[in-house]
């Protein structure tokens, strides 16, 4: 693999409602915890915790704006992401293509 894999980021992206999040930031262009709990079926508080996991490992960046904090996609640190799953599935693609060459040999020495 080219990319080294950053297990707290895929921990990050690993749940179901922090990936519907970064859909709705990415969709929305930013939002706040406000705005993403009217969208999901999670508290406002649940939202906030969510948003420090995605702060956290640097895949959403905060601004204050009054009261409340504005939160964006951190493109960057999003393509990084893609570019280790990317390399992950290269991985898997070539380590399948063996386990299948492997199976047919065993299969033709069969045959024969």
């Amino acid at each position: 693999m080219s990319a080294t894999i950053d297990d707290e980021l895929w921990s990050a992206v690993g749940e179901p409602t922090r990936r519907r999040m970064l859909d709705l930031l990415l969709t929305d262009g930013g939002g706040t915890a406000t705005t993403l709990s009217e969208q999901l079926p999670v508290t406002r508080q649940a939202v906030a915790k969510h948003l420090g996991v995605l702060h956290r490992v640097g895949l959403v960046n905060v601004t204050p704006s009054g009261r409340e904090r504005l939160y964006e996609v951190d493109e960057a640190q999003l393509a990084r992401a893609v570019a280790q799953l990317s390399s992950v599935g290269a991985s898997w693609d070539a380590r399948l293509h063996r386990i299948k060459r492997i199976a047919e040999a065993i299969q033709r020495s069969q045959e024969g």
